[in-house]
């Protein structure tokens, strides 16, 4: 295609460094993708089925998995269709799906963790006010807050970025909004203070009321029995394990993207393959082993299975 005279379409360069292994790439990517979705709908359907799960927490948890199954149909499919084709190239308006797509995803994770951690503390902090703080209406209240929100934070992003391009090769596999913006006509003056304005609001707030949140906790499980830290400890650990994996994960590819071209990229583009898959994988293993009454439930929905096909 001619990239001079059709200004609509993008190279995906960062597949130049998996050509060798591309094959390879796929069959893993493929495998990680059907067990994503297997994993995430699983634990899903089991909160969906069982009445006794239909409480603020596991609703939570349901959103949670639901926000990384969109985000893994929103970036796999053309990941794999690129590992298989001759050539990786992205329509603009394909690129910016994916930009929307990427942040609202993170945005929606961020305040789907934080709104996890305000159950958990009133929860441990406060279990008499428990049933007037956290009502269904709050808990949807909340979950609109997660997922509008960020849609539109990141809705208006994508409208500044949609500009000519002057350049046409973006040295990743996904694009991402630094990226695509360097490849941009124009003054970025704008787009860039934006940028540098709606990132502290999708990321500090989530992150100081969570560790706010756990220092009250941590206050209150000191002050209180062996049981009973327990109890909370098998609660709150998968949450902040997972918190504080995706924080990790977030900062590495906010740096991975500043510092393109100054860190090696063939590990920079491995690290970006990783990104798209660890939490998406990472959560509904941790909810569904750790949290003991998913766990029994899963077993309880595949043992039934089981003897059904045993009797029949």
């Amino acid at each position: 295609m001619d990239y001079s005279t059709n200004l609509t379409f993008i190279s995906l360069e960062g597949h130049v460094e998996l050509e060798k292994y591309r094959y390879v790439y796929f069959v893993i990517c493929l495998s990680v993708f059907i067990l994503i979705i297997f994993c995430n709908s699983v634990v899903i359907s089991v909160i969906y089925a069982n009445k006794p799960l239909h409480e603020p927490m596991y609703i939570f948890i349901a959103a949670l998995l639901s926000n990384d199954l969109i985000a893994t149909v929103a970036f796999y499919p053309k990941l794999l269709s690129d590992f298989v084709s001759e050539k990786q190239i992205i329509s603009q308006g394909g690129c910016l799906v994916q930009t929307f797509c990427l942040y609202t995803c993170t945005g929606s994770e961020f305040a789907l963790l934080s709104a996890m951690a305000y159950d958990r503390y009133v929860s441990i902090c406060k279990p008499l006010e428990y049933a007037t703080l956290v009502k269904m209406s709050t808990v949807k209240k909340l979950l609109f807050f997660c997922w509008f929100v960020p849609s539109c934070e990141m809705g208006i992003a994508v409208i500044l970025s949609y500009r000519p391009l002057c350049r046409f090769k973006l040295n990743r596999i996904y694009c991402n909004s630094y990226s695509v913006n360097k490849l941009t006509c124009g003054d970025l003056t704008v787009v860039n203070l934006y940028g540098m304005i709606v990132l502290p609001l999708v990321v500090c707030p989530p992150v100081m009321f969570v560790i706010y949140s756990y220092i009250r906790i941590l206050h209150v499980c000191l002050k209180n029995s062996k049981d009973f830290r327990r109890k909370a400890l098998q609660t709150c650990f998968p949450h902040l394990f997972i918190f504080t994996t995706f924080s990790v994960i977030v900062c590495f590819e906010v740096i991975n993207s500043r510092l393109e071209g100054n860190i090696p990229h063939l590990f920079s583009v491995i690290m970006s393959i990783q990104n798209l898959f660890i939490s998406p994988l990472l959560n509904p293993i941790m909810y569904g082993l750790k949290l003991q009454e998913i766990w029994n439930r899963i077993k309880r929905m595949f043992w039934k299975k089981k003897t059904h096909i045993f009797v029949n």
